[in-house]
């Protein structure tokens, strides 16, 4: 809740190297997080605040990615709300890093080798003992990358600039975050 509170209040007052770059060497909380969120096993409370929340992304994602079916708009928008709220950040702000890293392409490969939806770096599937999953696969990928997201944002104490840049590896710079929450702010927050 006081994440939410906290975006709430920024994307208010506030009308920018791949994710998870590291100095060379795997943060160890991190990764034994990242091995712990694989590992684990709906999101939604209550039927009526589900269908209202997949019909209001689903129809903002259309518009981004028009080619799309609804039945994947919906599994994707699922799998976000879903994993967001185990590890306890915004849906709408995953959304808003999935459009910036991948515009949600799950087959995107960036020149530093990060893959999918949320741009993980494949080291960290050899950091955590699952050599053979695939980062393309949208589950996979959207854990890991919302469980790395968590983490920045916890070791930033919610500090969104700062856990947003340590996420894209740009910690101190304001092109990364800024994009991110003007997407944020322009098309996933609730309006």
């Amino acid at each position: 809740m006081f994440r939410y509170c906290v975006i709430t209040m920024f994307v208010m007052l506030f009308a920018v190297l791949p994710a998870q770059a590291t100095s060379g060497v795997p943060d160890p909380a991190l990764r034994e997080l990242l091995r712990q969120a694989v590992n684990s096993n709906d999101s939604f409370n209550d039927r009526f605040d589900a269908q209202v929340w997949l019909m209001d992304m689903a129809k903002r994602l259309k518009k981004r990615v028009p080619s799309k079916d609804h039945g994947e708009l919906v599994a994707l928008l699922k799998l976000v709300h879903y994993e967001a709220t185990r590890a306890g950040v915004a849906p709408e702000l995953v959304l808003a890093v999935m459009e910036v890293e991948s515009n949600f392409d799950r087959w995107a490969l960036s020149v530093a080798g990060a893959q999918g939806l949320m741009q993980v770096m494949p080291f960290w599937l050899k950091e955590i003992g699952r050599p053979g999953d695939n980062l393309f696969h949208m589950k996979t990928n959207v854990r890991m990358g919302v469980t790395i997201l968590d983490y920045y944002l916890e070791m930033e104490k919610g500090d969104l600039i700062r856990g947003l840049g340590r996420y894209n590896g740009s910690l101190g710079k304001m092109k990364y975050p800024n994009k991110v929450l003007t997407a944020l702010q322009r098309r996933w927050y609730r309006q």
